[in-house]
């Protein structure tokens, strides 16, 4: 039996089998990310001359800890917020460098300004704040609390 024969012997049940993981792997719907809860009791510091820290020395960078988005806008002020979106709870809240700088989840689009406050509403649901922190800074310390 030649290649074309078997193939065409296998019919629409084997081909829709071989097809089907494939296409829901291509799904726009996955997510790199994880669905976590917010981070509460938050209290902790960055040492700005740390490795850690390195993306923060200029305007427009941001680090991650503790589930939380530490970034240095634009005007080279330090803000951070919850890196969990308040739309559905994925850790995936990002600083990115629009319209003056906002928080972003790239999940669904949820966009908001550096006070928390939404900018978009997502999947015609209520958008709701994602919780921001207040930051204080002593010499190269960088305190990040609630």
């Amino acid at each position: 039996m030649e290649r074309k024969e078997f193939l065409r012997s296998l019919g629409a049940g084997a081909a829709f089998a071989l097809i089907f993981p494939c296409a829901q792997g291509c799904s726009k719907d996955q997510v790199d990310g994880n669905i976590v809860e917010e981070p509460t009791g938050v209290d902790f510091t960055i040492d700005l001359t740390s490795q850690e820290a390195q993306a923060l020395a200029s305007n427009g960078g941001f680090i991650l800890k503790n589930l939380v988005v530490i970034a240095k806008n634009l005007e080279g002020e330090y803000i951070a917020a919850s890196q969990v979106c308040s739309h559905e709870s994925y850790d995936q809240v990002r600083f990115v460098n629009q319209n003056g700088g906002i928080f972003y989840c790239d999940v669904h689009g949820s966009r908001f300004e550096q006070d928390g406050t939404p900018l978009n509403q997502v999947d015609s649901n209520p958008a709701k704040p994602i919780k921001v922190y207040n930051t204080e800074l002593d010499g190269t310390i960088l305190r990040v609390f609630e």
